[in-house]
């Protein structure tokens, strides 16, 4: 007989023990153990637990193991969460089976040795069977699903809880999830506020929606809402930094005059623009769209163009807008020197357009719904035992559980989006369709965007230059990481795995649009650490600048209207404050958004930050000592970034590596 030690660690997390028996059986190169009961394995919470399997023979070298746990006829049948196993050969040899997911009664789950194998480095039979079997029920469990035309594929679920639990919130997640909602509406149903469909008689009441959550910045923004430069400032730093661009000459459908702006230092408007100080924030993406009825009543939507100057103090501010995209009479320019409501109506208009462009684009598409498609591809084309899947699994934590949420709860048909905002019904799916096809390449790579949008040298844009440094580490690590497993540029082309699985996010996540540029296959090294590098910058950085703020900046309602009562003024000198507050959203509207926005603004207790591995996937030393190398620079970045923060009147924190999630959880 030879002796096998085999060392269970469970994981710690509420719930992760089991009450229940556990039994394993070992398979080799040369034989496979029985079934065994492992009859002194201590299963609590965060336990570590050695026992000892006897064989007849050796089983050569380990190549994966079985775990099952039946129910115990005398207890509750309960989930159990092991991290890994270790088991010592007689010759000594450890062996580590990395599991990190939950195992509940029914069929043994196969987990693999933890060494990473692409497809053709399967050399024995069991391990390309195990591959095989793993991927199909994989395919079974994460099916594709039409969620509407021209907007990317979901996971087929019925709502959260038909998900595989291994994607699942944690029980703490699911716990503070649920009360932070239900706190924020019992709230408001006290006040009597959440059914009140009344205008707001005074802007003032609206301070007294919520108490105690307000954060220093939206206290901030509140007092400074109406200020010029605190308009143009959210067009780099805000929720979306993504749609300012340097314009070198103007829109044909933005016939803005020199003698209608004015430039500081007698200058004109013509040489601002080619001296790069003249900037652009259109919302055609929005054109032709028709606003939803909310409580019976039409909503309204504008589609603006807004001319922005840097001035040579380095102050962006707004100098022209357009609320329509076609000039005509009754589409007039507004100018700050406009009177006060006139100029102020204008820009409440532009902030209403940018909460839909910013929820809608910028967030769900761009950073929900990829996060998603990625995930759901990885799932399954790639086993776990593949080096891309032990490098991008971390991304994808309680991605596919918040999206249901989100489509049940906020772009469903009983939503959020459908009952308190413009962009709601036959609107949200038109806007996606559209944004969809809109979509680039080359416009989730920062780098690339930032030189497209011509934002190279703009200052004080701490989004890009955040941004930027992240997108650097995060390259570096992909590519120490798939270098060392891809020497040349044909295994690349090998891998039929990582092929299956850009061909899929193509497909279903991009609709085989050509135009959009995203890869179709993998010919290069650099070509595949591009892309994985995007999809985690995507997952992780990209939704932390366009979630983080969200109600930093639109927990103070008028500088962020979800909708808009009225439409925009046609002529100039028919605005007050009277008609600006009958435009605004209403109380019962007001009071649903802010609720929305500080929820999703909210940080869980079991945040992982990025750069932090809380589950030992990869078991080779070189990727392990990357894992580590990362985490160190985004520590050195994080205290960059706070040390530059601490000059700043508005700190930029939201990718402050410390406050960006590893993945789309939120």
């Amino acid at each position: 007989m030879v002796n096998y030690t085999v060392t269970v660690y469970t994981g710690n997390r509420i719930t992760a023990g089991t009450v229940n028996n556990v039994y394993i059986k070992m398979v080799g190169t040369d034989g496979k153990s029985n079934r065994t009961w492992l009859k002194s394995l201590v299963t609590s919470r965060g336990s570590v637990s050695t026992c000892t399997v006897s064989c007849p023979n050796s089983l050569g070298r380990l190549v994966l193991i079985e775990l099952d746990k039946p129910p115990n006829p005398d207890s509750r049948d309960d989930a159990w969460f092991p991290e890994k196993v270790e088991i010592k050969s007689p010759k000594n040899d450890v062996y580590t089976f990395p599991v990190h997911c939950w195992i509940c009664s029914g069929d043994a789950q196969i987990f693999r040795e933890g060494t990473a194998l692409r497809i053709f480095d399967e050399s024995h039979s069991l391990g390309q069977n195990a591959r095989k079997e793993e991927l199909i029920q994989r395919s079974a469990d994460y099916e594709w699903d039409s969620y509407a035309p021209g907007v990317p594929h979901t996971i087929k679920a019925d709502g959260p809880l038909t998900l595989p639990v291994a994607v699942q919130f944690s029980f703490t997640k699911a716990t503070e999830f649920l009360f932070t909602v239900v706190a924020g509406l019992v709230e408001l149903k006290i006040k009597g506020l959440a059914d009140n469909p009344e205008n707001w008689k005074n802007l003032d009441d609206i301070d007294d929606v919520f108490h105690n959550k307000d954060t220093p910045l939206s206290d901030y923004v509140q007092e400074h809402w109406k200020e010029d430069w605190l308009f143009a400032y959210q067009f780099l730093n805000g929720v979306n930094p993504t749609l300012i661009q340097r314009i070198k000459t103007l829109p044909e459908n933005f016939p803005v005059t020199d003698d209608m702006v004015s430039i500081p230092g007698f200058s004109n408007l013509y040489n601002e623009m080619k001296q790069g100080n003249v900037y652009l924030c259109d919302y055609k993406n929005l054109d032709g769209i028709l606003a939803h009825t909310i409580q019976g009543m039409q909503q309204h939507l504008v589609v603006p163009l807004v001319l922005l100057h840097k001035r040579p103090d380095d102050k962006l501010m707004p100098i022209a807008i357009q609320l329509k995209q076609t000039p005509a009479k009754d589409n007039p320019i507004f100018l700050p020197t406009d009177s006060t409501y006139d100029w102020l109506t204008a820009k409440i208009f532009v902030r209403s357009a940018e909460f839909v462009e910013h929820e809608l684009n910028a967030h769900l598409l761009r950073t929900h719904l990829l996060a998603e498609i990625f995930a759901v591809s990885l799932l399954r084309n790639l086993p776990m035992v593949h080096p891309l899947y032990k490098l991008l699994i971390p991304h994808t934590r309680y991605t596919l559980h918040i999206n249901e949420l989100a489509r049940k709860q906020l772009i469903g048909p009983t939503g959020f989006f459908n009952n308190f905002t413009a962009s709601g019904g036959e609107a949200l799916t038109k806007i996606l369709d559209r944004s969809l096809s809109s979509i680039t390449y080359r416009s989730l790579c920062i780098p690339d965007d930032i030189t497209d949008r011509d934002m190279q040298d703009v200052p004080n844009f701490y989004y890009r230059d955040d941004g930027l440094q992240l997108w650097n580490i995060i390259f570096k690590f992909v590519q120490g990481v798939i270098q060392f497993y891809y020497k040349s540029d044909d295994e690349v082309q090998r891998d039929s795995e990582v092929q299956t699985w850009i061909g899929d996010i193509f497909q279903y996540g991009f609709l085989s649009q050509p135009q959009t540029g995203i890869p179709q296959s993998f010919t290069t090294v650099p070509e595949l650490t591009k892309f994985v590098t995007m999809v985690i910058f995507t997952s992780s950085c990209q939704h932390a600048a366009v979630n983080g703020g969200q109600y930093d900046y639109g927990g103070w309602m008028p500088n962020n209207p979800a909708t808009m009562q009225r439409p925009p003024p046609t002529k100039k000198g028919t605005t007050s404050e009277a008609t600006m507050l009958a435009t605004l959203p209403p109380i019962n509207v007001t009071v649903q958004t802010m609720a929305i926005l500080w929820l999703l603004s909210r940080k869980s207790s079991d945040f992982v930050p990025l750069g932090h591995y809380n589950e030992d996937h990869y078991t080779e030393a070189t990727p392990r000592q990357l894992q580590a190398a990362v985490a160190a620079e985004l520590d050195m970045l994080s205290i960059v970034i706070n040390n530059r923060n601490e000059g700043l009147e508005i700190p930029y924190t939201y990718l402050d590596p410390k406050n960006v999630e590893n993945s789309v959880a939120i």
